[in-house]
């Protein structure tokens, strides 16, 4: 809005003289007019701001279970699996779950039920975010993916 009450002479917009002193209701309508054009115009003109998600994934590996001759090897395992167990998440939000599935049913009773779930893509552009020892017998790993590819990956889907 364009606020002009107090102001001594005429107050100038490109090709446009707002008066200062109390008008006439014309000029009164004539005013609220110009407010509402520049409020219009200020709407309109807003940089529309597109919003990029982080994409996180994380992953935990226990270092006890890990198949090493020494402490130092099984930790370091530990913080691979985890890293690939993060990975893994990444790919199942970029490129989804396909799930098979199996269930044989006899008489009316389940008699087999199996599920499978595969992960498959490319990741390209993950940060490590973090690697932290969670209690005494764990690692979490946390991933990050980079802002660029998810711009990419969402202009891609868009068509």
């Amino acid at each position: 809005m364009v606020f002009v009450a107090g102001c001594e002479g005429g107050i100038s917009l490109p090709g446009i003289v707002l008066p200062t002193s109390s008008s006439s209701q014309a000029e009164s309508d004539d005013l609220a007019a110009i407010n509402n054009a520049v409020a219009a115009t200020a709407a309109v003109t807003k940089p529309k701001v597109k919003v990029v998600p982080t994409i996180t994934g994380m992953g935990y590996a226990s270092i006890s279970s890990q198949p090493a001759k020494s402490s130092n090897q099984r930790r370091l395992m530990a913080i691979r699996a985890a890293r690939l167990e993060a990975m893994r998440n990444l790919t199942e939000q970029v490129h989804g779950l396909k799930i098979n599935s199996r269930t044989t049913i006899i008489d009316a009773i389940v008699q087999n039920d199996s599920l499978r779930a595969t992960v498959e893509g490319t990741i390209l552009g993950a940060r490590t975010v973090r690697i932290n020892p969670v209690g005494s017998d764990t690692y979490e790993v946390v991933l990050e993916l980079d802002q660029a590819l998810i711009s990419a990956i969402m202009k891609a889907a868009r068509g």
